[in-house]
């Protein structure tokens, strides 16, 4: 079998490898739960080759996401389910469903407008398949109801966090002022130290840490700035700054472990001049 450019091509591909007898042994003893890290880490790859500027790299990591959507989608038509067609026709009857501003009659509408013209639409469709599920005598979906419905768990937690914000807040439920998010930062900090000095269990000095970061995440949306960006790009700053220190101290002919944390620290603020003096 060649490659090609045609779609058909990667479909044939992934069902010759799911062929009972003649196909790969590892593709047949997947299923929908054993494939869906592999999903994630594929989304995750794609992430990191637009971070990283490398168009290269983001055609294959997108391949590679391609090839997920692929995978499920020949398992649920081995299953009688839906095929990959479906798929594409689901996803684009979606679109067009929910811009009537370009492929309909709603004309010249501000961004404005279609972001609350699209919320009305996803809420619609949510509706339209609670009925749907009830006529077929299916139980309601839980994800399905409530404000903070359409979260999926599976989500980074600090992802999700900024998500189930967003929907509350679309509801009301939020402060008016950042100042009131940074004292409840304060409070949160003020509160993992009162813990502490209790020696209270790990477990509940781990909550107090993650309201931190809620409240943390709480902070990013008020000010529009993205937290797992940010956080993306404070750990690349630390790997950077901390190679930095493991350079410096080969020239001595050291390592990290056999030097002291003063000497590290002075290292660090070594490369954070540095930067500075590149960006500044």
């Amino acid at each position: 079998m060649q490659p090609s450019r045609d779609i058909q091509r990667l479909i044939d591909i992934m069902a010759a490898l799911r062929a009972p007898g003649t196909g790969c042994p590892w593709d047949l003893e997947q299923d929908f739960a054993s494939v869906a890290p592999y999903t994630i880490e594929e989304a995750y790859e794609v992430a990191d080759a637009i971070d990283r500027g490398d168009l290269t790299d983001l055609q294959d990591e997108l391949g590679d996401l391609l090839l997920q959507v692929v995978f499920h989608a020949q398992m649920a038509r081995e299953k009688g389910h839906f095929d990959f067609g479906g798929v594409v026709h689901a996803v684009t009857s979606k679109l067009i469903r929910r811009h009537p501003h370009v492929f309909g009659d709603a004309r010249e509408m501000s961004p404005d407008a279609v972001t609350k013209l699209w919320s009305e639409i996803k809420a619609a469709e949510k509706a339209e398949r609670r009925a749907a599920r009830a006529a077929a005598g299916l139980p309601p979906e839980q994800h399905l109801t409530g404000a903070l419905s359409g979260v999926p768990a599976p989500l980074p937690a600090i992802t999700r966090a900024l998500k189930l914000q967003q929907k509350a807040a679309a509801v009301g439920f939020d402060w008016n002022d950042t100042r009131q998010v940074l004292a409840k930062i304060r409070e949160e900090t003020d509160e993992i130290e009162a813990a502490m000095e209790a020696g209270a269990p790990r477990d509940e000095i781990a909550g107090e840490i993650g309201d931190l970061l809620f409240a943390a995440v709480n902070l990013s949306r008020h000010v529009n700035a993205d937290p797992e960006a940010a956080a993306r790009a404070t750990n690349a700053k630390f790997e950077r700054r901390f190679a930095f220190i493991e350079a410096e101290l080969a020239k001595r002919g050291k390592a990290p472990e056999t030097s002291s944390l003063e000497e590290m620290d002075a290292l660090w603020n070594a490369a954070k001049a540095q930067e500075s003096k590149r960006t500044g």
